[in-house]
């Protein structure tokens, strides 16, 4: 697709004429003070509440029926009544009803006529009054929806798609659910932009990766790329269920009684191998970026173990490459909402993007940086771009040290071995708690403390050549900052926030839908040292990623760990490791036969992006003394909670 001008500016053809008017009207001083941002100019509690349900054009319960979508509405009402129509910011979400949304899990509450009373969360308290529509999707298969949920398959997207068209004119939607009267989109502009977090901002990806005409941006909240990499890397197991639990997990009453086909096919098309099937086909954003044409608003916890920073570094990427417009937001917590770790900064700097991709304001934040990254608790950092100018991948190479397990890591190839038996009972915590102890379930490989500053930035890969004694084995790749560090506390069940009893205001309220949420505060740790990026793989798909196949004990095998994107500044002082194991408790699930792996250290390393590339690391590691290996176990969070198998269910 052609690469759009970074942030085009649109305003609609009245505003633009009075706005070319005023300035020939008004002295330099007064156009200058001409707003630069949509106020709270109209009243939120006669706004305009309404359902309609959209015509999806599917039939996924098979009941010989077009499956209609239920769209609850806020809007404003003003404008209506003076003929101006209204952008729209739309949260498409399977939660309204079956789990809530946000901090406090708020649900959709309803009048006795069937308007919406509160929408979830601070969206429509803030942005109606400012001139917004904003509108709550039930997915199909949920709350009042009909239909099936497919779980981010054609059925998922096509609720929101549909909805969109709508908008433009392009859909047909209906006063009732079952009813023939139809309800026109007449009020709004049709300039629409997506939102959420978890399942919800995974939607607004799928939806973006059709390229539909009329959404002109969409703000992922620790969002999914591909769904795949939600339940499996490199074959891998994540979790112990697929999609067709999750399914069942979130339908409604209505849809659990008649959706079983859909269930049987979820559960067929993903079989608990980790093969890649036409299911995951469906379900790859990324595959189909180079149909987006909206842009894009990213934001996620570096320590999601939930959704992981893989959807992160592949879809950043891909975009990147198809030259679309973006921006990112990475924090030091776990699955937790911007609202919740950085709240004033957050609504302000979410308010100024949709005014400029929806309203057309010029603002400014399209000479913003790039992105902001929290380099500790409250502490953030921008960068021009993402990641910075001048990152380039560096290889590592692990050696030999005096103690088995416990080696060396630099720039130059190293022969030797080290062997790692496999422990499910033991996690990355474990692992990196006895770095410097030779133990059997890990090999390490550190620098020396380094002599300035490291920085970490994108998505690194770790090729590791190993000889299995079983016939199945799994492997773990982790690079880990040995030091001092006052961090987010993201495996406590906060994730890296508390929550207060106090609370702050972020728009109007009514007597059904208050805009005070909870405050919340960062929940920190003292610990020796911090997991930087992680990945895993099965090693029966050495010879391709979608598809496993029986090792031969002893037989060497080589395959490519795809690790995490990440931001890290490695302070000087500090070591930089890099573990290879096998099961990483909790994280993934372990393999039929417990293996003892032998690497061949000469073809094994790690591919780093510096800030800097090689140069760099040489360079902090030059007249680096080598670390003497103690007998101290070393202090870090607690070992990763059993993960969530539902996005979006924590906070």
């Amino acid at each position: 697709m052609p690469k759009r001008t970074r942030f085009t500016t649109w305003r609609p053809l009245a505003t633009a004429a009075t706005a070319a008017l005023m300035a020939t009207l008004l002295t330099p001083a007064a156009a200058q003070a001409a707003p630069r941002g949509s106020e709270p100019v109209h009243s939120y509690e006669n706004a305009i509440r309404e359902a309609v349900w959209v015509d999806t054009g599917l039939d996924g319960n098979g009941d010989g029926k077009a499956d209609r979508v239920a769209v609850d509405i806020v809007r404003p009402r003003e404008p209506a009544a003076q003929g101006r129509k209204v952008p729209v910011i739309m949260d498409a979400s399977p939660y309204y009803s079956c789990c809530g949304r946000g901090n406090e899990s708020q649900k959709k509450t309803y009048d006795g006529h069937g308007d919406v009373v509160q929408l979830p969360l601070f969206y429509d308290n803030y942005f109606v009054p400012r001139g917004y529509a904003v509108v709550g999707v039930d997915l199909a298969g949920t709350n009042r929806s009909d239909g099936c949920v497919d779980v981010g398959g054609r059925s998922d997207v096509r609720s929101a798609k549909a909805v969109v068209d709508w908008l433009n004119g392009r859909a047909k939607a209906y006063t009732t659910r079952t009813g023939t009267t139809r309800a026109e989109a007449d009020w709004t502009n049709g300039r629409t932009g997506m939102i959420g977090k978890s399942w919800d901002g995974t939607i607004a990806n799928g939806v973006a990766a059709t390229g539909v005409e009329g959404l002109e941006t969409i703000v992922p909240i620790s969002a999914i790329s591909s769904w795949y990499d939600y339940y499996f890397q490199q074959g891998a197991p994540l979790y112990d269920s697929g999609p067709d639990w999750l399914s069942n997990y979130v339908n409604s009453p209505d849809a659990r009684a008649t959706c079983a086909a859909v269930q049987r096919k979820l559960a067929d098309g993903a079989p608990r191998s980790g093969d890649w099937t036409p299911l995951w086909t469906e379900r790859d954003y990324v595959r189909a970026a180079r149909k987006v044409k909206a842009s894009v608003f990213l934001v996620h916890g570096l320590q999601d173990l939930n959704v992981r920073m893989k959807h992160v570094g592949q879809w950043w990427d891909a975009l990147a490459k198809n030259g679309v417009d973006r921006k990112i937001w990475l924090s030091q917590t776990g699955h937790v909402d911007p609202f919740d770790f950085r709240r004033a900064e957050w609504v302000d700097t979410l308010h100024r993007w949709f005014d400029h991709e929806l309203m057309g304001y010029d603002n400014g934040i399209d000479r913003a940086p790039m992105a902001d990254i929290e380099r500790a608790p409250d502490r953030w950092s921008t960068s021009r771009t993402w990641p910075p100018a001048g990152t380039r991948a560096a290889t590592l190479r692990p050696g030999p040290g005096a103690q088995d397990g416990v080696g060396t890591l630099g720039l130059h190839r190293r022969h030797g071995t080290a062997t790692v038996t496999d422990d499910p009972a033991l996690s990355e915590t474990d692992w990196a708690a006895n770095i410097d102890k030779p133990t059997p379930e890990k090999a390490g490989f550190v620098t020396g403390p380094l002599t300035r500053d490291l920085r970490l930035s994108g998505s690194s890969e770790v090729t590791v050549t190993a000889t299995p004694s079983t016939p199945t084995a799994h492997l773990s790749a982790v690079l880990v900052d040995i030091g001092p560090a006052t961090i987010r506390d993201y495996a406590d069940a906060g994730e890296g926030i508390t929550t207060l009893a106090d609370r702050t205001c972020w728009g109007a309220s009514t007597a059904g839908d208050s805009a005070c949420f909870k405050e919340t505060k960062a929940k920190t740790t003292d610990v020796d040292y911090t997991i930087v990026s992680r990945g895993w793989a099965d090693l029966g798909n050495h010879a391709f990623d979608g598809k496993g196949a029986p090792l031969t004990p002893g037989k060497r095998y080589t395959i490519t760990l795809d690790l995490a994107a990440t931001d890290h500044v490695v302070p000087k002082g500090h070591r930089l490791a890099l573990i290879v194991a096998g099961t990483d408790k909790d994280l993934i699930d372990p393999p039929a036969d417990r293996p003892t792996l032998k690497l061949d250290l000469a073809r094994t390393s790690a591919r780093v992006p510096f800030a800097g590339g090689a140069t760099a690391f040489a360079r902090a590691t030059a007249g680096a003394a080598s670390a003497t290996p103690g007998a101290s176990l070393l202090d870090g969070v607690r070992e990763p909670r059993t993960t969530h198998r539902v996005p979006g269910e924590a906070r």
